[in-house]
């Protein structure tokens, strides 16, 4: 992708601008839930940005309201067991293109985080939000079992407090989250992206070497850890499908969400 230009698939919007790459979930309709769709072209364009030289930054954020409220409930209610490993491998693999970018990528929290959104932005090198952000892990609230989020988490936090947030699924605002190490910047609303981008362009400009060296040691001494996470988190998953639980409990929220 070349300086400036803008490339919007019917799921994720991408522009460059400065060599800065922004990458945008695009379903505000949908709180920018994460379905299939979202998952491969998310994925796709990240990695066609990792691979393009025009592009020395990444900024990961949300249309409208929300930077992503996690999976799309319609598509996790109509999940079976069968279908579990295939929806586990194509979310690994959107995490996994993060991790692997080896330029700086800053996560731009313009709304609520929550669940495989909040992990989204776990994956990003530096979190800008502002206090009305809304971000967490609340799977287990839904019947899916809390793993991939809550390894995540222990790269952050201490193991009490992650107990906390992983099994009683509540989110918690901006200004927590930044007290806990969550979030590096906290700003005001109309200043997260371009707070973001700041801070992208600032990273940009550091010797890329030593700075894609650094971070791919960060990615090894987690890439086991995260591997093991994702192992078990597809296990997990398999069976709380299989129990019919998280369906019952997603079908429910849908139909009081129509009523």
């Amino acid at each position: 992708m070349r300086q400036n230009e803008k490339n919007v698939t019917s799921t994720v919007a991408v522009a460059v601008d400065g060599g800065i790459a922004t990458l945008a979930i695009d379903r505000p309709e949908a709180s920018n839930a994460l379905d299939d769709a979202v998952r491969r072209d998310f994925t796709a364009a990240l990695r066609a940005l990792a691979a393009d030289a025009a592009v020395a930054a990444v900024v990961l954020t949300g249309t409208g309201r929300s930077f992503c409220a996690g999976q799309d409930l319609r598509e996790a209610a109509a999940l079976d067991a069968a279908r579990v490993p295939a929806w586990q491998a194509a979310q690994k693999a959107m995490f996994q293109s993060i991790r692997d970018l080896e330029k700086p990528c800053v996560a731009a929290l313009n709304g609520a985080a929550a669940g495989a959104g909040f992990q989204v932005a776990l994956c990003a090198d530096i979190r800008v939000a502002h206090a009305g952000v809304r971000m967490g892990q609340p799977e287990v609230k839904a019947g899916i079992a809390s793993i991939v989020g809550s390894y995540l988490m222990t790269l952050h936090l201490g193991l009490s407090r992650n107990v906390d947030l992983s099994l009683r699924g509540a989110l918690i605002g901006g200004a927590e989250a930044q007290a806990l190490g969550l979030v590096h910047e906290l700003v005001a609303p109309e200043e997260v992206l371009p707070t973001a981008r700041r801070i992208a362009r600032e990273m940009a400009d550091l010797p890329e070497l030593a700075f894609r060296l650094s971070k791919r040691r960060f990615r090894e001494m987690t890439q086991a850890g995260f591997d093991a996470a994702c192992a078990a988190g597809a296990r997990a998953q398999a069976e709380c499908f299989a129990a019919g639980v998280p369906q019952r409990v997603l079908a429910a929220r849908l139909a009081e969400r129509a009523r």
